[in-house]
């Protein structure tokens, strides 16, 4: 028993959640009657907006272009970059030839050497 004992404050936090929740979900007193509602909800629909709540003005948003979903930057045209001056080239030394490593030897090669035992 006293190995389940730390589930105890767990059980407890989980009652208490429990509680409060069913007791804010419960149906409250002051509800307003169905016809109250509807009556309400038509007075807001004719009183309506005075104004559309766009964040850009309709004459603006029709007159640009529809997104193609792809960023274009726009503005000036970027003037040409002039050519780089040309590199004077160098004259490059001539390099020795380097003979090639030795090649490892093969397996056949390998089995007439003397075996050598760890002693």
């Amino acid at each position: 028993m006293e190995v389940l004992l730390w589930l105890a404050p767990a059980a407890v936090v989980t009652a208490v959640a429990m509680a409060w929740a069913g007791w804010a979900g419960r149906q409250k007193r002051d509800v307003v009657d169905r016809d109250e509602a509807v009556r309400r909800l038509g007075a807001a629909l004719e009183r309506g907006r005075g104004t559309p709540g766009y964040a850009v003005p309709q004459e603006r948003a029709r007159t640009t272009e529809r997104s193609t979903g792809v960023a274009v930057r726009r503005g000036t045209p970027t003037p040409p970059r002039p050519e780089p001056a040309p590199t004077p080239v160098t004259p490059v030394e001539p390099v020795e030839p380097v003979e090639p490593a030795a090649q490892t030897p093969t397996p056949a090669e390998r089995d007439d050497r003397p075996h050598r035992r760890a002693s």
